[in-house]
């Protein structure tokens, strides 16, 4: 989404801040969704696997930029209306140069838009079941940072407004940042002085390898040194994602639609209550689309300042809550796909969702899927089971693209693509194949494919590998 594809009037200074920060990254903000994958060190297709990022990935960098705690406060004294607002910054960086300077400032003023993507419609609580989402920003030069966000009551007694805390990194990794946050509230609940200490001893902790550890040490009143542990799993590729949610709030023959629709590069919203629940569904939806990545405007959680976002002619995936639902459905939009997971429904669609992919393969993808159990499986496996599904439609449909890049003594190769297309015997994988090929991530998963010297050997190469090699088994048995 650039500038030049959708009108926004800014009325309030929160939307001029917004806006300001979205257009300054107006190329690349939200354009890209995060790739699972790079965390191994590995790259895919469409990533430029420069020194530096295979040093990042493989671990030893810090843990975070910043942790931001972000309040509500009344816009003015008789207001009843609240805006978010940063109230405390740690770490304070100093001697940064001015354009250093100006990046930051331009950052911290967008944070509070997504730690509060639901207005400024507050009212102080008793009662307030804390939750944990994430987003995803974008700079100019392709970095990414990712935002991951604790919302809870502060601890008191009577009525209070929510805060949040936000831990600002640019390694994803969702599951250890999840039990930080955990660490985080509960040392908010006794004392917020409690917790910088805490965060000062992560800060000089390296981020581990795949399969490492790292333990940080946090001195609690009452309960003396306490020592946490902290692991990354040693297949770190999906370690952003979780899928169970998404399991849980949609069945596998719609998440196969969703899935597909994706695949064609449509415009998408999903709707749901929990913020939570946002971040992780697309989150994981985007995941489902390795080794190719989505090109497109990509908003795990939409503030409401951004809802016009859904009035956009180019493709997208976003997020809204349900309370904003009649809102953005009074707006002018082009066809999409919009999921209520709340109930599990499209409660609109182009008909031909389940058309898209290939019976057969549908079929296969279905029994694959259904493999989960619902009560005994991990986080780990549930992820293995379902990505194996997604990247066996994968292998089947593209897993011959190193076949067709040809190279005439030059660095750069040319891709064939209708011998690339018309060596599939299936007619119908062919068709499916052919709409596939028009989208912007097949585009740039190739050229990014024929720049390399020599092929890839990552993930889904090797899965590609194992297939022919169990199809050479079959037929020699035959």
């Amino acid at each position: 989404l650039t500038a030049n594809t959708s009108t926004f009037y800014c009325s309030d200074y929160q939307k001029g801040v917004c806006m300001e920060f979205f257009f300054k990254h107006a190329v690349s903000l939200v354009r890209k969704a995060p790739i699972p994958g790079t965390l191994r060190g590995e790259h895919t297709l469409n990533d430029k696997p420069d020194e530096n990022e295979r040093i990042r990935f493989s671990g030893g960098q810090l843990f975070f930029e910043y942790l931001i705690v972000v309040s509500l406060k009344k816009k003015k004294k008789d207001s009843e209306e609240y805006e978010p607002q940063i109230t405390y910054q740690f770490p304070k960086r100093e001697q940064l140069i001015r354009s250093q300077k100006e990046e930051e400032e331009t950052l911290l003023k967008a944070i509070p838009l997504f730690c509060f993507p639901d207005g400024n419609n507050w009212a102080p609580l008793t009662e307030y079941n804390s939750e944990t989402f994430s987003f995803v920003l974008t700079n100019i030069d392709g970095s990414r940072r990712f935002g991951y966000c604790r919302r809870l009551l502060p601890h008191g007694s009577g009525a209070r407004l929510p805060e949040v805390y936000c831990i600002i990194s640019c390694l994803g990794c969702f599951a250890m940042f999840e039990k930080i946050l955990d660490e985080v509230e509960k040392r908010r609940q006794k004392s917020t002085a409690l917790i910088y200490p805490f965060m000062q001893g992560l800060r000089e902790a390296q981020f581990p390898a795949p399969g490492k550890s790292v333990q940080v040490k946090s001195f609690i009143p009452e309960h003396g040194t306490e020592i946490i542990e902290l692991t990354r799993p040693l297949d770190s590729r999906l370690e952003h994602v979780d899928f169970r949610p998404l399991l849980k709030h949609l069945s596998e023959e719609k998440i196969i639609k969703v899935f597909a629709s994706a695949l064609l590069e449509r415009r998408i919203i999903f709707l749901a209550e929990e913020l939570s629940i946002l971040s992780q569904c697309i989150h994981a939806v985007a995941a489902l689309l390795y080794p190719f990545t989505w090109q497109h405007t990509y908003i795990p959680v939409l503030p409401e300042v951004m809802i016009e976002t859904v009035c956009s002619p180019t493709p997208f995936m976003v997020g809204v809550q349900k309370i904003f639902e009649e809102r953005f459905q009074d707006l002018p939009m082009e066809e999409v796909l919009i999921i209520d997971l709340c109930n599990g429904k499209f409660t609109a669609d182009m008909s031909d969702e389940g058309s898209i992919i290939p019976p057969k393969l549908q079929d296969e993808m279905l029994e694959m899927l259904k493999n989960w159990n619902k009560k005994s499986e991990s986080l780990e496996e549930v992820n293995n089971i379902v990505t194996e599904a997604f990247i066996c439609f994968f292998v089947r449909t593209v897993g011959h693209y190193t076949q067709y890049l040809k190279r005439n003594g030059t660095k750069m190769a040319q891709f064939q693509e209708k011998p690339f297309r018309k060596s599939l015997s299936s007619r119908s994988i062919r068709r499916c194949l052919k709409k596939f090929m028009t989208t912007q991530m097949f585009s740039v998963f190739v050229e990014e494919a024929e720049k390399r010297p020599v092929a890839q050997k990552g993930y889904f190469e090797q899965k590609v590998i194992e297939y022919r090699e169990m199809k050479k088994k079959d037929k020699d048995k035959s």
